[in-house]
């Protein structure tokens, strides 16, 4: 084999291994939740957010429910204080993606904060927030507010 070739060849494969190791990492960390949604709202339990065997909290959650064209993800910032966003980008309506502390549209790259704020466009707009109250271990997203 040509050193050429073997260069390009070996590049590649290691690049193909990133990429791979990479996704099945973003996917092993996400939790996804259903939560129960009624009239008003979105319930979700606060245990969601507990790593499993561990004692501590992951950062966010995202929940999805067949009756939202949306998911809405949560971040847990205390024991009382969350954020919930509708994942749909404020600029052309996207599904946006979240990538730890941010979300990121992938169409064209505009980019929020976790409590929904836009921190680099070309979106202008925040992403839609829902109200949070804690009560008895559990979450209501109130889906009514805008």
């Amino acid at each position: 084999m040509k050193r050429r070739d073997f260069i390009v060849t070996g590049c590649h494969a290691c690049l193909s291994a990133t990429i791979v190791s990479g996704l099945f990492a973003s996917c092993s960390s996400v939790k996804h939740a259903s939560g129960k949604l009624n009239n008003d709202g979105l319930l979700v339990d606060t245990d969601e957010f507990k790593e499993k065997g561990k004692s501590s909290y992951r950062p966010y959650i995202l929940v999805r429910h067949e009756e939202l064209k949306f998911p809405i993800c949560i971040y847990r910032f205390s024991d009382t204080d969350y954020s919930a966003l509708w994942m749909q980008c404020a600029h052309q309506g996207a599904e946006v993606q979240v990538a730890g502390s941010y979300l990121q549209c992938p169409a064209h790259g505009s980019e929020y904060d976790n409590r929904g704020h836009v921190t680099n466009g070309p979106a202008t707009r925040d992403l839609r927030t829902f109200p949070v109250t804690v009560s008895n271990n559990q979450l209501f997203i109130d889906l009514r507010k805008k």
